[in-house]
């Protein structure tokens, strides 16, 4: 299946999402005490819309390319659901990277976010929601980019691997970077280091679920999908 070469414009307006939404998260928790995490939320799913959109430079998507972005977030908060009695098991993350390689990184970080919000929902909304969606959405966002550009095979087993490193490196230490910000009442040295460390053995845990997922699950749901996209022609974008 060929892939699409990133365009000047939509890796640009990519980068400058990926800098917006942490800016309103951290302005809001400085403004607001971060008691207005709905409307950042709802601020980080606008943002999201613009890069996912813009990959359509020539035509407007199809109802049916919403559709099954749709369904590949309500697989990824069932996903987080299913595992609720298993704490920090959570294989959403590995669906966000199913759909970033599938439909593009800018679909996995819309995927990432919307499936993070929905999910909270019956896990709790709170001042760590804005996280957790930006978290989500850079895990899709990040494998999606590099199997773009080719660096990263489909093939369970390097997937996996690179799914869990990019837990590890990138949601993980996002979700950390979080509850400093939220919990700790000034940043110093020791508290990054406790909420860092104390992060550690939940990002290695939430590693495993995302590698375990993609390993079993990831050539069974790229088929499913690439039949979608050449029966229907979908997501692709020109340009």
């Amino acid at each position: 299946m060929k892939q699409n070469k990133l365009s000047g414009r939509r890796l640009i307006v990519s980068l400058l999402i990926i800098l917006l939404i942490p800016l309103t998260t951290l302005f809001a928790a400085r403004t607001a005490g971060g008691r207005s995490y709905y409307l950042v939320s709802v601020l980080i799913i606008f943002y999201t819309m613009i890069p996912f959109f813009l990959v359509f430079e020539g035509r407007r998507p199809q109802a049916r390319e919403l559709v099954i972005l749709a369904v590949m977030c309500a697989i990824a908060v069932f996903s987080r659901a299913l595992f609720i009695w298993l704490p920090h098991f959570k294989p959403m993350v590995a669906v966000i990277m199913i759909t970033g390689i599938a439909f593009g990184p800018e679909a996995g970080f819309l995927s990432g976010a919307i499936s993070g919000f929905v999910s909270n929902f019956l896990f709790g909304q709170g001042p760590l929601t804005p996280w957790q969606m930006f978290a989500y959405g850079m895990g899709g966002f990040v494998i999606g980019l590099l199997y773009r550009l080719g660096l990263l095979k489909r093939r369970p087993v390097p997937l996996a691997a690179a799914g869990a490193v990019c837990v590890l490196v990138v949601v993980g230490p996002l979700l950390d970077t979080g509850s400093l910000l939220v919990m700790a009442a000034e940043v110093t040295k020791e508290s990054a280091a406790a909420i860092y460390l104390s992060g550690l053995p939940v990002n290695v845990i939430h590693a495993t679920a995302t590698a375990l997922t993609l390993l079993l699950v990831s050539d069974a749901m790229f088929e499913k999908l690439d039949r979608i996209r050449i029966k229907y022609g979908m997501m692709e974008a020109k340009g």
